[in-house]
């Protein structure tokens, strides 16, 4: 059976508000940014939280379609395009799904596709080292061909190799699926512990040895909330046609569903679960997200339907890979849909 999605024909977002508790207990752990902490604010409903930011569920939500064990896409999904990366002898490196910047990963673009470098053919197949405005059709277009998941959650072609730029940073494709979560109602949970040393309780605690107390801050909170927004009229704004259209919007769905579904676990001290027997859209209203299984279903044909003009493609990465240099610190240039979860 086909899943109907005429419910949002004439919608330019699909918004979901889905109501989020801990598995157990009532204390979570946010997402840290270095120094900052914990991202506290004030609205009129009295303290929030940011338990996690849009970039890091973009790359939660990219990893649904990831089968981490044989390093591929999950059973059911091939067809969907993506690159992966290869070392000299073979090996599995990475690949755009995995990879923060997807096809502005540097291990992607520094590689070589049939002996020459991917960001000199890719360059080539978007006229990107040509004067003249950006045909966003024919980039859409080429996106759909090499890495959907750009389409979704956005992309900018903003590398610079061997002084050479990709329409001088001029690529770029927002988020058409973006999420986040809030806390409403927050209160600090203050709390802590010791590491003991029961060779040498009080041994060097600068070299790892000795007992170190520590003190830590979980939260409470009144509402705990995941934000979902769908841009409906941007994938129409592609001009890719009815059946990649289809495409995008079931997979996004899917990947929304599967994350519901799955691993809610953002941290150690975060599990978190959907506290709502159904998922319903708060625009348009009468929308309830289908089951996993109906959206496998309805994806699979959606894929069968655009399977020409997707493909998977392997290129091969040949540079050594060093230690970073210097002090390791991190330009502004170079921050984008990374996982800026502070750690367990």
């Amino acid at each position: 059976m086909t899943l109907d999605l005429s419910k949002l024909d004439q919608a330019h977002r699909l918004l979901f508000e889905i109501p989020l508790k801990p598995v157990q207990g009532s204390r979570f752990q946010p997402t840290g940014f270095p120094g900052l902490g914990a991202a506290t604010y004030q609205t009129a409903e009295g303290s929030c939280l940011l338990v996690e930011s849009a970039q890091s569920m973009a790359n939660r939500l990219e990893l649904t379609i990831w089968d981490e064990a044989t390093n591929r896409l999950k059973p059911g999904l091939e067809g969907l395009s993506h690159v992966t990366v290869r070392t000299a002898d073979g090996g599995f490196l990475t690949d755009t799904i995995l990879e923060s910047h997807r096809l502005n990963s540097p291990y992607v673009l520094n590689a070589k596709l049939d002996g020459e470098l991917f960001f000199e053919a890719l360059g080539s197949r978007l006229k990107a080292f040509e004067t003249g405005p950006i045909d966003r059709r024919s980039l859409a277009g080429a996106l759909l061909k090499l890495d959907v998941s750009s389409l979704v959650h956005g992309l900018f072609l903003s590398a610079n190799i061997n002084k050479k730029t990709l329409a001088g940073g001029r690529l770029r494709v927002a988020r058409a699926l973006s999420a986040f979560i809030e806390a409403n109602g927050v209160r600090v949970a203050p709390s802590g512990g010791v590491k003991n040393d029961h060779v040498n309780p009080s041994g060097e605690t600068k070299a790892g040895f000795g007992n170190v107390p520590f003190a830590r801050d979980e939260f409470t909170a009144e509402r705990i909330t995941l934000y979902v927004n769908l841009d409906l009229a941007q994938i129409r704004g592609y001009g890719l046609g009815a059946d990649a259209e289809r495409l995008l919007i079931l997979l996004a769905l899917y990947k929304l569903r599967a994350l519901l579904d799955g691993n809610l676990r953002l941290r150690t001290a975060c599990d978190l679960c959907v506290a709502a027997e159904t998922v319903t859209a708060s625009a348009p209203e009468g929308v309830v997200l289908p089951h996993i299984d109906a959206l496998a279903s309805g994806l699979k044909s959606a894929i069968e339907a655009c399977m020409g003009k997707m493909s998977k493609t392997e290129v091969t990465y040949l540079d050594k890979i060093d230690p970073a240099k210097g002090n390791g610190e991190q330009s502004q240039d170079d921050v984008g849909d990374h996982d800026d979860n502070g750690g367990d």
